[in-house]
């Protein structure tokens, strides 16, 4: 739902006629002065308070996760001269996903980071995972380029530790979190990326044990037609379009593209495909969404998983779907049903040897099956807001690896081999959900409940509880607070992996986890500043390792306790504002520290992931203009891994003419050269530059 008021002089002509015409036999002596509207609220100066006076209005734009979806909190208007600046569009109005009632970004008791789709567009990235290097709390491991594969935690966990959502839909991968970010849709279809950083169970699951990003895409208002192509380094071009449809009540919108590269480093060559839909129909009381997508990788996996092996080969393939609505049954009252059905199917295809077939050397094939529904239900009385639902997960996995051996009469066929599917694994997830959010004046404090049972540990219900604070001294000042409790299932990697280099256990206990957070914001009209600070209690937590110097196979155990603490610093000035006459932009600093505590009675030589944390990690994005619609953004990352990684710095630019109906950009990654490893022994490559153009028809 988006509202868009922008007649300021409309308006204020107007209001002056009715003025005049209400008092024209009569002289006023207590002249008004004009009233600067920001908020729609319900406080004395909302708008139907100020009947007689002179309004101002700006921009106001609201956007919603998982109810609905605007195009956008990043939109840029025109104003009068006369009206808000550019930077006073707020953020504040935007319903965030840091709790299960709908609460707007100023009353919400969690920070949660968003990336606008004008840090996007501005951004020197190819890829979702390109862009989330830029979040100061977010670690991200490629190993392949343009997001063939990436690793992505928050604040010092492991990659099998987040949730990943799609419009508020989860699609976490339970057979492996190296899968968890196969997107079907492009940095085009995006309007913004929300970063949700420690436990949040009693929000999204008890998966969801280090945090949670929340992809939203756009939906057009308008019918058109976007086409757009790019092409650069390594033999890398692709090419992707978009078909919108809108009227009164109903949208829909389908995009699909096409990438190829020879990667830039030895075997890693990928062939990538995707295609998405998305659509809502109704109005305000009762609303139905619906999206459904495809993603398609073939690449060379190189070292990805273990160094001694150079030729490694994977396919993977990705299909989901899902339905959601919003109905108010009672008309006039705040109670709301928002139900959600979902599923995808994912295909992964493995080979130790590129082009070696077979068991014996290594092949392996898995069919992963998750589908599941939801009921989340909210509604507000005096004394605050209070929401309340359940869901339901089946997880299923067909493999020659993972899982238990099969009857042979239950055999299944496996597509375009001769092999079949020998072994199964299943699980049931069921979550049932209460909160309350109390909000008095600055005040917030949302506090609730998640009941958790997984057939893959035991039958029981078990509590995971988390309680949010925050206060508003004043229209700049944020101070948070929160404690949330969280655990994590193992993979169907963790327990069954079984090969020449890494060996499952299937007695790995649930990892458990308490997050401590506190924090302050700052907002102004030339300023934005957040100061957070965490700790993390970690026990039965899960890694790969080595147990002796001798070892040749990473094993997966229960390494103990770990305790993680840290804080991260993010200031953005608006150079444009402090310094209108500039053609300076933006300049955007971030730095994170973490330090690691680890405590265990097992005996560990090499860590393959969890002890492989960021200590320190620093960001510094510019953003300036070069000549009327041309302009440039430049973007330095230093980062420090623990054990046994060197530091590097990493510098990206990009540089763009944006027009109404085109644009186009060049922009070059790595431009030092500088090779460096974010993971193992994956070799980065040098230098990449791209070239590309987008035509927009509407």
């Amino acid at each position: 739902m988006r509202f868009i008021y922008n007649v300021p002089i409309f308006f204020n002509t107007f209001a002056a006629v009715l003025t005049k015409n209400t008092f024209m036999n009569k002289q006023i002596f207590n002249k008004r002065s004009p009233i600067l509207f920001k908020h729609f609220s319900r406080k004395g100066y909302a708008l139907f308070s100020c009947i007689g006076r002179e309004v101002l209005i700006g921009t106001l734009s609201i956007s919603t996760l998982t109810y609905a979806k605007a195009d956008g909190i990043s939109t840029r208007t025109d104003f009068a001269s006369d009206s808000l600046s550019r930077e006073e569009v707020k953020l504040d109005e935007v319903i965030v996903t840091g709790s299960r009632a709908p609460l707007t970004q100023l009353q919400s008791a969690k920070i949660v980071e968003v990336i606008t789709r004008d840090d996007i567009h501005r951004a020197q990235a190819t890829t979702i995972n390109d862009i989330l290097k830029l979040a100061t709390g977010v670690d991200v491991r490629q190993r392949g380029g343009f997001g063939v594969q990436t690793d992505i935690s928050i604040n010092g966990g492991t990659f099998d530790q987040i949730t990943i959502l799609l419009n508020g839909v989860d699609i976490s991968n339970p057979q492996t979190g190296h899968n968890a970010a196969d997107f079907p849709v492009s940095l085009q279809d995006i309007e913004r990326i929300e970063v949700l950083e420690g436990a949040s169970a009693r929000v999204f699951g008890s998966q969801a044990f280090n945090g949670a990003i929340n992809i939203v895409t756009k939906q057009s208002e308008n019918t058109g037609v976007r086409i757009s192509t790019e092409a650069g380094s390594f033999g890398t071009w692709g090419a992707n379009g978009c078909l919108s449809f809108c009227n009164k009540n109903f949208g829909s919108t389908l995009s699909g593209g096409y990438q190829q590269s020879d990667g830039g480093t030895e075997n890693s060559d990928f062939k990538k495909r995707q295609l998405y839909w998305q659509g809502g129909l109704g109005k305000e009381g009762a609303k139905l969404n619906w999206q459904a997508g495809l993603i398609s990788k073939d690449y060379g996996a190189s070292t990805f998983y273990s160094a001694r092996f150079n030729n490694q080969y994977e396919t993977t393939r990705r299909y989901i779907a899902s339905i959601s609505g919003e109905l108010k049954p009672i008309a006039g009252s705040s109670l709301t049903l928002a139900p959600t059905v979902y599923g995808h199917r994912n295909y992964d295809h493995y080979q130790l040897t590129r082009h070696k077939t077979g068991a014996s050397n290594g092949e392996n094939y898995h069919r992963l099956d998750v589908y599941g529904g939801s009921l989340n239900i909210y509604f507000s009385s005096i004394l605050g807001k209070t929401a309340v639902g359940a869901d339901l997960r089946r997880e299923k996995i067909y493999s020659t690896a993972y899982g238990d051996m099969l009857d042979e009469s239950e055999y299944k066929d496996i597509h375009g081999s001769d092999r079949k599917y020998t072994r199964m694994g299943k699980r049931t997830t069921s979550n049932f959900f209460i909160e309350h959010n109390v909000i008095l004046g600055g005040f917030t404090l949302s506090a609730g409940l998640l009941a958790n049972k997984n057939t893959g540990i035991d039958s029981d219900y078990k509590l995971y509880p988390g309680i949010d604070l925050s206060y508003r001294p004043s229209e700049n000042w944020k101070l948070f607070a929160s404690w949330n409790k969280a655990l994590r299932v193992p993979t169907y990697t963790d327990l069954y992996t079984s090969n020449s280099v890494q060996q499952g256990d299937l007695n790995l206990k649930p990892e458990k986890n308490s997050t401590f957070k506190v924090g302050s914001q700052y907002r102004s009209k030339w300023l934005d500043a957040n100061l957070s600070a965490f700790y993390s209690k970690g026990t039965d937590m899960i890694d790969w390792v080595y147990e002796t110097q001798e070892s040749s196979k990473y094993h997966a155990l229960n390494i103990g306790e770990l305790n993680n603490m840290g804080f991260s610093v993010e200031t953005t000035i608006k150079l444009n504002n402090l310094l209108p006459t500039t053609p300076l932009e933006r300049l955007k600093l971030g730095y994170a520290y973490i330090d690691q505590d680890h405590k265990t009675d097992r005996q560990i030589f090499k860590s393959l992931y969890a002890l492989e944390y960021l200590r320190h990690k620093f960001t510094c994005t510019l953003d300036h203009r070069i000549w009327r619609q041309l302009h440039a953004s430049w973007s330095l990352r230093w980062q420090q891994r623990m054990n046994g990684y060197h530091p590097y710095t990493k510098l990206d630019g990009k540089i763009m003419w944006d027009a109404n109906s085109y644009n186009i950009y060049v922009m070059a990654d790595n431009i030092t050269c500088h090779r460096y490893y974010d993971l193992g022994g994956v070799k980065q490559p040098g230098m990449w530059v791209m070239a590309g153009l987008t035509i927009k028809i509407q």
